[in-house]
């Protein structure tokens, strides 16, 4: 791991989040959002995948030092999630990676898996200061992103085979963004399962994730640079 856990408050609260900074030496800013499993090594790897790509990425810890590798203690985590103590937590962050000196002023950008794919756009329509969004097959069914505040492009990148954000669910919100005449683009690779993208899982697909990735560094360095 090349990052370091930082702190960040929230008046008498403090927060903690892994912080991998530009390997640039600065880079626009991007907040990393977990997955149900907790802030795990292999969010604090995507993290530093985007410092070698040279952005500065912030992954905030929203379940206050929690992890597991169980899917139902997993869920019950994700389940007990207050969601405006979340919403702190991700505006301290994001205050925090504004004023890191190795993020560059201006925009910034927020990536999420599965719950915190939904959690990044939650964050995005939230916080006029991200302006731009990449959600991996984003769950979660108690947060309702306020899509009309969305402040900039949605990149969603989803799974063929996924029981979670199925094709009627991504077709619904491609619907309601167009409505709203929001710029997105949906991505869904064949042959693939929900987190698909998480190496350290069963349903890992190297080919699939690769595409994935080279298409959000496109986009994060179109939308951010």
């Amino acid at each position: 791991m090349n990052g370091t856990m930082i702190q960040f408050a929230d008046g008498k609260d403090a927060y903690e989040g892994y912080l991998s900074p530009s390997v640039n030496g600065k880079g626009p800013g991007l907040i990393v959002i977990q997955e149900w499993w907790g802030l795990v090594p292999h969010i604090k790897d995507v993290a530093d995948r985007f410092a070698a790509e040279g952005f500065t990425a912030l992954a905030p810890d929203l379940y206050l030092g929690k992890t597991t590798t169980e899917p139902d203690e997993a869920g019950s985590l994700m389940m007990a999630l207050h969601i405006g103590q979340t919403e702190r937590i991700l505006c301290r962050a994001i205050d925090a990676l504004l004023a890191h000196p190795s993020t560059e002023d201006g925009k910034i950008g927020v990536v999420g898996f599965c719950m915190g794919g939904q959690l990044a756009l939650f964050a995005a329509c939230a916080n006029p200061a991200i302006r731009a969004c990449a959600d991996f097959y984003g769950i979660h069914p108690d947060v309702q992103p306020a899509l009309r505040a969305l402040n900039g492009p949605l990149l969603g990148i989803f799974a063929e085979n996924d029981q979670y954000a199925g094709p009627d669910q991504v077709n619904a919100l491609h619907e309601e963004l167009t409505l709203l005449q929001k710029p997105h683009e949906f991505i869904t690779y064949p042959g693939t399962n929900h987190a698909f993208f998480n190496d350290t899982g069963k349903a890992y697909n190297k080919e699939a994730a690769d595409q994935a990735w080279a298409k959000v560094i496109e986009f994060f360095n179109r939308e951010l640079r």
